[in-house]
């Protein structure tokens, strides 16, 4: 798990300029969306890039492109289980999952993290 500056995260309101650079800079393929609270209302994926690509797409605000109310796990969960939840969703699936306790993002882990400490 990743926790602190290592998390790839952006407040709403946030250009999509910025975001990209925020995916870039963290190596999820994400962004979590935060709201005024700090709650996290939504991701950014590299499927949502794609299905945003447009000239206009740098100059969009994050709420625009954002899945809302993305998966998240909690802290108590094994890792066994972040990896099923992960594989869940088929071929496609996501490859990241924020880790949020009591409405706060404390964490993100990946598929990656799962699979380099031999969770099958």
């Amino acid at each position: 798990m990743h926790t602190g500056d290592a998390m790839p995260l952006a407040q709403e309101g946030t250009l999509m300029s910025e975001a990209l650079i925020e995916i870039s800079a963290k190596s999820f393929g994400c962004v979590g969306i935060l709201d005024r609270n700090n709650i996290l209302v939504g991701i950014i994926t590299d499927g949502d890039l794609r299905r945003h690509m447009g000239a206009d797409l740098l100059g969009m605000a994050v709420n625009d492109v954002m899945t809302r109310d993305p998966q998240t796990i909690s802290s108590q969960a094994l890792a066994g289980e972040a990896l099923a939840q992960m594989n869940s969703t088929g071929f496609n699936g996501i490859t990241c999952l924020f880790v949020v306790d009591e409405g706060q993002t404390i964490s993100i882990i990946s598929v990656h993290d799962c699979l380099r400490s031999g969770v099958m």
